[in-house]
């Protein structure tokens, strides 16, 4: 199976008033709304997860990014979800 290759080497965050972070999302047409909903971290897997498969991306990369999304913490969780789908 192939590795998902997901930018999440990148740039320090600045400092307040330095400017914003930018960074190339994987599937910037899939967007994902996680503001107003329950943050437990299966339950934000599960909608991404979701979203992939209506947008038809095949399975294996979907497989792929659960493997990376949950190789780390909460914080790698969401940060894995941010490069790859549009996340508000």
């Amino acid at each position: 199976m192939p590795a998902l290759a997901l930018p999440l080497e990148g740039p320090e965050v600045p400092a307040p008033g330095e400017g914003e972070v930018s960074f190339t999302v994987r599937y910037p047409h899939i967007h994902v709304r996680l503001t107003g909903t329950d943050g437990n971290a299966f339950s934000i897997l599960g909608k991404v997860q979701r979203e992939l498969r209506r947008a038809g991306v095949p399975q294996e990369e979907i497989r792929a990014f659960t493997e990376e999304a949950t190789r780390g913490d909460f914080n790698h969780l969401m940060a894995t979800a941010m490069h790859t789908v549009e996340v508000s």
